[in-house]
């Protein structure tokens, strides 16, 4: 019975545990990659790390008393600009507040609202003057060809 548990042992085994099988796989590949490859790859990864080491070196921490400097002067035309909205906000507000102002938007509006209305007026008797020159032209054109077929043969 033993030699039959351990017949069944070793048959499971070769069936079910693939890890000598895997194992002889991966140790073929790696050796197959070393030869092939060379170390390429690492010398590659090696050139690589260097130059990223020499890019950093040159990629100093950057000079904080330039950054200061130039974050003073990009205050003072921030600084300036706005002051200047303000004056002009200031300036729009006392135009919008001035009584004399008002007066004249006031008239303004009175001014345009009547020129509009003669705008109007003009356009309306101009297209009456336009259709009543029409209706002439028509019945002078409509006698004209009554006229005309009176002489003619046809």
């Amino acid at each position: 019975m033993e030699k039959i548990a351990q017949d069944v042992g070793d048959i499971q085994s070769r069936l079910l545990d693939h890890r000598p099988v895997v194992n002889a796989e991966i140790r073929y590949f790696v050796k197959e990659f070393e030869e092939k490859h060379g170390h390429t790859d690492s010398r590659m990864l090696e050139n690589i790390n260097k130059m990223v080491l020499e890019i950093n070196e040159q990629l100093q921490l950057p000079d904080f008393e330039a950054m200061a400097r130039q974050l003073s002067e990009v205050k003072k035309c921030l600084e300036a600009a706005n002051h200047m909205t303000e004056k002009v906000q200031q300036r729009e507000l006392e135009a919008q507040q001035s009584p004399q102002l008002a007066a004249n938007m006031d008239r303004l509006k009175e001014e345009r609202t009547e020129f509009l209305k003669k705008q109007q007026r003009l356009k309306e008797e101009a297209d009456e003057e336009h259709d009543k020159a029409v209706g002439e032209l028509t019945t002078k054109y409509c006698e004209m060809q009554k006229e005309l077929t009176k002489f003619s043969p046809f």
